[in-house]
């Protein structure tokens, strides 16, 4: 077996395409489909479904992939320890897909007090939508997913595959621009900036805004894209009302540039693992996430 076999597993992993794995890795398309069969043959195991397009990730290859990126981290590391290099490979390395918000306001200052709690740790990390981080925590490429959570908008993992633990509290908060509130409620409805169909936080703003308390509105603007940043700033440009987490937009609270206007509603944040995927570096992240959290709350 080759390292580069490896390194071409782990490329088709990611891109789901021979033609752009093939580019990426400097190779033409015949020579990369070869290396990849005999890989398969010396593992003894079809790693790609080839008749799903784009190609697909066998059982096997989930199963794999995990081994795939720890052997050819250790033997980078190793090559760097043994040239002498002064700045070695990170002693583990995690995978993590976080929701965009949470990769912002969270996920930083979570990732310092695991380093202070078990050294340093190399990340790759994906901020996404939660459709689209769900879907890297199930096809078995990242070890971890970070979201919010709410019992009434319910993530269909399944809890033996996918278990998780409370690691933080947030709330979704409704905010306006505050130059412009008395004017939308002297006219008894105020312009909301909603989410697109069925997005996460879409559904979480359907139930906060269902709470008793909560402002008449009507839609104004719809973000086709879902992400809360750009909603935190279309309500400061004054396009309406948006429901967004509260450590998203503390500081424009606090200064007065966003006005709260209904009851918030509470959020846990949850950290999702594949629990198929147990190196060491996984086992004590999880441990040491749940301790930090019992230690806090």
């Amino acid at each position: 077996m080759e390292l580069k076999w490896l390194e071409d597993f782990l490329s088709i992993a990611t891109t789901r395409s021979f033609s752009r794995s093939a580019e990426a890795r400097n190779v033409t398309q015949s020579a990369f489909s070869r290396r990849i069969r005999s890989l398969e043959v010396w593992l003894g195991a079809e790693l790609l479904d080839r008749s799903t397009y784009p190609v697909s990730l066998t059982a096997d290859g989930r199963a794999f992939r995990e081994a795939a990126e720890e052997i050819v981290r250790l033997t980078y590391q190793s090559r760097a320890s043994l040239g002498g290099r002064r700045d070695p490979l990170p002693q583990a390395s995690l995978a993590l897909t976080a929701l965009h918000t949470l990769a912002v306001t969270f996920l930083p200052a979570w990732l310092n007090r695991l380093r202070a709690d078990l050294g340093e740790i190399g990340t790759r990390i994906l901020p996404e939508n939660h459709a689209i981080c769900m879907q890297a925590l199930v096809e078995g490429g990242y070890d971890f997913l970070l979201t919010f959570h709410h019992p009434s908008v319910p993530i269909p993992l399944d809890p033996a595959r996918y278990p998780s633990i409370i690691v933080g509290h947030d709330s979704l908060v409704a905010v306006a621009d505050s130059t412009r509130i008395d004017d939308w409620r002297a006219a008894e409805r105020l312009p909301l900036l909603q989410y697109s169909r069925g997005s996460f936080l879409g559904l979480l703003t359907s139930l906060a805004q269902g709470q008793p308390g909560a402002p008449r509105t009507y839609i104004a603007h719809i973000n086709e894209n879902s992400m809360a940043e750009a909603m935190k700033f279309m309500a400061l440009e004054g396009h309406g009302v948006a429901w967004l987490p509260r450590s998203l937009v503390t500081a424009e609270i606090t200064s007065g540039q966003l006005q709260i206007v209904a009851p918030e509603l509470p959020m846990e944040i949850r950290l999702y693992r594949n629990a198929a995927r147990s190196r060491g570096i996984v086992e004590r992240v999880w441990n040491a996430a749940a301790e930090g959290y019992s230690e806090t709350s």
